[in-house]
Parts: structure tokens; sequence; C-alpha cells
């Protein structure tokens, strides 16, 4: 039987993607004005930049208990083995949620046979994880195999990222709200990566140009044979920034294939419009 692959909304793939590879969408909540939306399924991230500009501050929350269970408890009767792929825990609780249910469910169902993995990724970072594990499943690669290729993407995934304004992160704390009204007056942007999970500020430079030059220096200095990956974009409203990126990146690396994608309703109402990412391996399996 085909391992059945699972991830949450986080990974921000496109919303033909879980259909089209058989993944299960475990969808992230998101709330405007005290209505509360399922991520991907019932708004987009368009919705949520709107409500944004229009001084409207969007709640998030992880994937509902109640969905693990009743999905997980599924799978068990049916006696399916699965991997869910998750979003990072260091920015999220969706992962000890699920922990802690799959614990639950296999106390009725004890040879239920789910693995749970905290990518301590994001964005398109961990779709790409995903992306592969669900071309590993179609192809009835066993479970072991594709959840060892999980690993070692998890692991070795880079994320480089930078916002178009600073005032989002700073909502979120990750910056200070003087930081955020300097950065606005000298146009300084900050270039961010992920370590162990985590969001973290690493250059603050000015001007956008120099941004996505610097990007593409530290994707020289981290990454590991550019032209056998796929690497990923993803865009928050941006469309011609991304178009931009990926004409650099395709330049200077030749890639086997550049990926852009929206980033999605829970990750955008953190980040606000105009912001960009770049994922790509520093370490290739062998």
């Amino acid at each position: 039987m085909q391992v059945r692959i699972l991830a949450d909304s986080a990974c921000d793939l496109p919303k033909g993607f879980y259909e089209e590879h058989q993944v299960t969408l475990l969808p992230l909540k998101v709330e405007i004005n005290g209505k509360e939306y399922e991520d991907v399924k019932t708004i987009d991230s368009n919705t949520v930049y709107e409500a944004i500009r229009s001084g409207i501050v969007p709640k998030t929350s992880q994937v509902s208990p109640l969905l693990f269970e009743e999905v997980f408890t599924e799978m068990a009767e049916k006696d399916e083995d699965g991997i869910y792929i998750a979003f990072s825990s260091e920015l999220s609780g969706t992962y000890s949620t699920a922990v802690m249910i799959l614990d639950q469910v296999k106390e009725k169902y004890p040879n239920f046979n789910l693995t749970i993995v905290d990518t301590k990724c994001a964005s398109l970072g961990f779709g790409l994880i995903v992306k592969e594990a669900a071309a590993l499943a179609l192809k009835n690669v066993g479970k072991e195999e594709i959840l060892e290729d999980v690993l070692f993407r998890s692991q070795h995934m880079e994320h480089l990222f930078t916002v178009e304004d600073l005032d989002y992160l700073a909502k979120g704390g990750r910056v200070s709200k003087a930081s955020a009204f300097l950065g606005g007056l000298l146009n300084i942007k900050p270039i961010l990566n992920v370590e162990d999970g985590k969001l973290v500020p690493i250059e603050k430079i000015r001007g956008k140009k120099k941004v996505m030059r610097r990007i593409i220096d530290i994707m020289k200095a981290r990454g590991a044979d550019m032209e056998k990956q796929v690497i990923g974009i993803s865009q928050a409203d941006c469309d011609e920034t991304a178009a931009e990126m990926k004409a650099m990146i395709e330049e200077e690396f030749h890639p086997f294939e550049v990926m852009i994608t929206s980033i999605g309703s829970a990750i955008g109402s953190h980040t606000g419009a105009g912001t960009i990412a770049i994922f790509f391996l520093n370490k290739i399996p062998s």
C-alpha cells in the first residue's frame, strides 16, 4: 500500500498540488475580523494583504486538534502507513499538538504506523521537502526510504528571505519598533534565515537591489550542486521581484528548476506583502 503523505498548509504549496500529488492537507487557521478561515481551503493570501492594508491585523492558529484526530483515526482504521511532514515546532504549536493526538489515537490503535517529522523548516523550504516526499510516495517507495529523504532535506534546507516592511516583523516581536521605524525611513531591508527552526536576522542592507545581490552571494557560499537542485522562491504579492530573483538565480547557478509559489495566508499574516524568500539545499542527497 502506498505511504500516505500529510502536510500542513505552512508549506506554501499551490492549492492544486495536494489533490494532484495525493497529499493530505492539514490547514492552519486565519482569523480576520472575528471570522475564522482555513488556510488554502477557504482563504487566499490576497485577502490577508488587503486586510493588513486596511489596518486589520489577522490572527493565526494551529491545525485543529479535532482534524488531527479525525484524519489519524481514519488512517488507523484503514491500516495505512503515513508520514506527517510538519511546520517548524519553533514557529507553531501544530507539531506538538499532532504528537499529542497521535499518542491518544495509538492508545486505541497501537499498531498505527504514522511518523511525524518536525522539519524545523517553513514556507516553500518546507514545501520542497513535501514535494519530494510526495513524488517518492507516488512511485511506491517504502516508508523508511521516504523518511530518510525527508530528514536529510529537513537538516540541509537553507532559508533566506527579506521583507518589504519591517513593521510586520515588529508586530510579531521579531525586530524592535524603533528598528522598524528607522528601517522604513532609510530603506533598510533585513535578510533573515531559519536556524534550528527559529527566525534569525543575519544582515541589514540598504536598498532592494543590494539585498537581492547579497542573497545571491550568500547562496554561492552556502549552496551545493545548485545545477542539480530545485530552488524555491516564495513571494508575497510581489510577482515582478520574484521573476527578477528567478532570472538572477538562473543566470548565476543554472539550477535544474526554479519553482515560484505564493506565500500562504498563515505565514503571510506575519510577513505582510512584499516578502521574498529563497530556499535551497546546502548538501544534496547522494
